[in-house]
């Protein structure tokens, strides 16, 4: 077996897998209710959180798989980006189940690991044009193979998973934004309210969400008697416009990804969504129809594993372990948890070593 831990930001998951792929189990327990008060995550304490529900939820993965400790093979845990703090909990947890065992231990990049679930179960193989998009990241690569990722574009301000985050707050609609905001914005019309598209016919893929999130609030503003009013439909118009426009520039945005993209894999033919955002099914909906305009094929996890998950971790941790990219456990537990882990830099590092 393979034990995966995630602890980047707010959920606490864990999952085992077995050599051949097969999830035994997988917990999560999440936090929600601690930091809803607050409005969004407050870092220390989601690292209290952690260390608080992180022992007995692998206690309680392994009474569900049925097996023990000592039949574990690896340790995979993710080691960035996030919040140092949370970071640190699952990383140590993992080294010293690892030490203890003397197993391999495996640092996995939170992004590489949403960039690789995908992979899980299905037919999808390398290469393949990824979107990325999460509450911290917005951003495009070229999936070349493992460990052989091209950056095309990303955000060059906030992520968009934070723009729904922070309209959703505008919008009166609590925490966590995302999922309630695509809830009330069902009963919306996507066309009352015109936004601005950021960057819409801008010859790249970068991404731009902070001017957008400012004409809603401007919108808000404006608005306010109406959104006062619990008899109207400003509400869900606001939400369902919002959500509209994030659709266009998703689209607009990977037109030019898969041009890109295509310059250096010519065959391309598979785009793939993951990450938080990813469980959104109107944007979903929006990127199947723009993938078919550009002769893509699209593939999405399961909403399960799009948001943050033990299995993605698990799942990287196990593509590492079957190609022999296992490091000595000396250096392996020497390996420091970092906020800051750009996913590119796993293909740049690979070609320093090689």
């Amino acid at each position: 077996m393979i034990l995966g831990i995630e602890t980047s930001c707010d959920d606490t998951a864990a999952a085992l897998i077995t050599q051949d792929g097969t999830c035994l189990a997988h917990k999560k327990a999440s936090q929600i209710d601690v930091h809803k008060a607050w409005g969004g995550i407050v870092p220390n304490l989601a690292a209290r959180e952690h260390t608080n529900l992180l022992p007995p939820l692998i206690e309680q993965l392994f009474d569900d798989a049925g097996g023990a400790v000592q039949d574990l093979k690896a340790v995979a845990a993710t080691c960035g980006p996030g919040l140092i703090g949370s970071l640190l909990v699952g990383a140590t947890f993992g080294k010293a189940v690892a030490m203890g065992l003397n197993i391999p231990f495996l640092s996995i990049n939170h992004l590489e690991a949403h960039g690789l679930v995908p992979l899980y179960k299905t037919n999808l193989t390398f290469p393949y044009l990824l979107l990325l998009i999460s509450g911290g990241h917005t951003q495009f690569f070229l999936m070349r193979d493992l460990e052989d990722y091209h950056l095309l574009g990303e955000t060059l301000d906030d992520a968009l998973g934070e723009a729904f985050d922070k309209v959703a707050r505008l919008l009166g609609l609590g925490y966590p934004g995302g999922p309630a905001l695509e809830e009330c914005a069902q009963t919306g019309n996507p066309q009352a309210f015109s936004l601005p598209a950021p960057l819409k016919g801008r010859p790249d893929c970068n991404f731009s969400f902070s001017g957008l999130k400012t004409a809603m609030a401007q919108l808000v503003t404006r608005h306010k008697d109406a959104l006062a009013d619990p008899s109207s439909s400003c509400q869900a118009d606001m939400a369902a416009s919002f959500q509209a426009t994030i659709g266009t520039v998703l689209e607009d945005r990977l037109k030019y990804a898969v041009t890109l993209a295509r310059k250096r894999a010519p065959t391309l033919a598979h785009l793939v969504i993951s990450g938080g955002v990813a469980a959104n099914q109107n944007l979903r909906n929006r990127l199947h129809k723009a993938a078919q305009q550009n002769s893509m094929k699209l593939t999405v996890p399961p909403a399960e594993w799009c948001t943050d998950n033990g299995l993605m971790v698990a799942w990287a941790g196990l593509m590492r372990y079957k190609t022999g990219r296992v490091p000595a456990l000396k250096d392996a537990l020497a390996f420091e948890p970092r906020a800051r882990w750009p996913l590119a830099r796993i293909t740049q590092e690979k070609e320093v070593m090689s």
